[in-house]
């Protein structure tokens, strides 16, 4: 079975009209750590993707406002090209394959395991990153998404879900300076509330738990850009 807090870091956005599903696929999503946004409709689906970043898209195909296929035609002529999981009643091959022929990356029919769900929004999200369930490691730090553990010089490290989605991040883009923004898109969906530290804060607490690597934190602070995790080598 699918342990749902397999998931990386990510955003996702469902859009489906059924309140059932919305309610149940969203509570499995964000039990999962995800940063999730709803939309009910075609319209405010297709503007939400063009407003935000997002790692994954669930799109339903029947939807009001503009149909689930015309969202993922206008997204692929725009050339966003964002994972889609197409979540639809409509069980044909024909429909499958026209689906995929628009340029779903997956196509999942109802009714379906939350479990199966879940690992597929996994596996998209992470192959927009082109990595596979393997560990992440640089230097002594060792990130293993399957298991969700993190060890560091050799210890095993109790993280909390949001400080481990905020690691794992950092380590996909090691080397890179990740802005606020980016870590705040990434890790709290549209709806949440922050506090104006919230960020700061969660890097705080995951430098505690991290300590250092030969005298020197972890994770660096680039004043007025962001942060970066060091891409040291073994």
């Amino acid at each position: 079975m699918f342990d749902a807090g397999q998931n990386p870091f990510m955003r996702v956005l469902l859009i489906e009209d059924s309140a059932r599903l919305q309610n149940s696929v969203g509570r499995a999503l964000r039990k999962a750590g995800y940063a999730l946004d709803i939309s009910g409709d075609g319209k405010e689906g297709l503007w939400l993707t063009q407003s935000n970043e997002y790692d994954s898209v669930i799109l339903d195909l029947m939807l009001p406002g503009i149909d689930g296929l015309s969202v993922l035609r206008q997204l692929r002529q725009k050339e966003n090209n964002v994972p889609v999981l197409i979540l639809t009643a409509k069980d044909t091959i024909e429909d499958r394959v026209l689906g995929l022929r628009e340029g779903a990356d997956d196509y999942l029919i109802k009714p379906f395991a939350l479990e199966e769900l879940l690992a597929r929004v996994h596996t998209l999200c992470r192959r927009r990153y082109g990595r596979k369930n393997v560990p992440l490691v640089t230097g002594n730090l060792q990130i293993d998404t399957l298991t969700r553990s993190v060890t560091c010089n050799g210890k095993v490290l109790d993280l909390a879900p949001r400080e481990f989605s905020l690691l794992e991040y950092l380590a996909l883009r090691k080397g890179e300076v990740v802005s606020r923004s980016d870590i705040e898109a990434h890790l709290y969906g549209e709806s949440t509330e922050l506090m104006s530290n919230a960020v700061d804060s969660a890097i705080s607490s995951l430098r505690r738990k991290l300590g250092t690597s030969e005298g020197t934190p972890l994770i660096r602070t680039r004043r007025g850009m962001g942060y970066v995790l060091e891409a040291k080598q073994v």
